[in-house]
């Protein structure tokens, strides 16, 4: 393959019919392509097909999508084509915690994930000199009451919509989104939580989980829904404590647990690595 080659990603959901594989194949050799990556699953469960690819093709991107559509039309699939490492547009909220947010700028920073941060929005001001650092325009947007929170998602509207946000991470956001604006940004929103839920529920859960002798501390990532941590999950982490730590110990734990967690749900998801299946969700990793 020559230096002229554009390298796209692909990915594709359907219902799960014979010769979905052969037809697609066929369509990206018509557009002069190469498959470098393939990935594929077919869910008994609900009956539908889900495919990833990674491709080569010096055919321009018109050309390209000319070749796939009718195949797409054919089996009735939801698709999307990109450009491999493309950098998503991406917004983040905050609260008072910094561990997830300085991880996930480090690592654009770093050109470890695969993000364009327009702006953090913060609801109180404290992480405003962290994003500052790493030159991320900063702003507080406080949420206080019903009216404030409703003028602040319909500031929010707009703001996506400007900005062209592709996403928005939750990074220890300690404000509830309405089912409005949840169900509005279907599959556009991740949000971070520690495991305990729904056992340790509240403001101090690793002091309850100190408390309770637990021995093990983890996160999961997952899509926000308008049912409050009941959303597709991404990713989990766990690992195992033991009864010597201090409750700080198990807080400075957590959150590197949680940085992680929440770190690599992104990552996925920018890579067009995550589909939803229903409930669930597929990863190709």
């Amino acid at each position: 393959m020559n230096t002229a080659n554009t390298h796209w990603v692909l990915t594709l959901v359907c219902e799960d019919k014979p010769g979905i594989v052969h037809a697609i194949s066929g369509a990206i050799v018509a557009a002069n392509g190469n498959i470098t990556e393939s990935q594929q699953f077919a869910s008994e469960d609900t009956g539908r097909f889900f495919m990833r690819l990674q491709i080569e093709s010096a055919a321009p991107r018109e050309h390209f999508e000319n070749q796939i559509i009718p195949v797409t039309e054919r089996y009735g699939m939801e698709w999307q084509l990109d450009l491999v490492g493309r950098k998503m547009r991406t917004l983040v909220l905050v609260s008072k915690s910094a561990h997830c947010l300085n991880d996930i700028l480090f690592r654009q920073r770093a050109g470890q994930l695969p993000v364009e941060i327009p702006a953090v929005f913060g609801n109180h001001s404290d992480l405003a000199e962290l994003a500052e650092f790493y030159s991320i325009p900063f702003e507080t947007h406080a949420v206080t009451d019903a009216g404030s929170k409703a003028a602040f998602e319909h500031l929010l509207r707009d703001y996506i919509k400007t900005a062209e946000v592709e996403l928005i991470v939750l990074a220890r956001y300690m404000q509830i989104l309405s089912p409005e604006f949840c169900a509005e940004f279907a599959g556009r929103i991740i949000n971070i939580h520690h495991s305990f839920l729904p056992g340790f529920k509240g403001a101090n859960p690793y002091a309850q989980a100190h408390a309770r002798g637990v021995k093990l501390i983890g996160a999961t990532a997952h899509f926000v829904t308008p049912d409050l941590d009941e959303g597709p999950i991404i990713e989990q982490n766990v690992v195992r404590v033991a009864h010597s730590h201090s409750k700080s110990e198990l807080v400075s734990i957590g959150q590197d647990v949680e940085s992680k967690t929440l770190t690599q749900a992104v990552r996925w998801f920018a890579e067009r690595r995550v589909l939803k299946d229903g409930e669930r969700t597929i990863i190709f990793s």
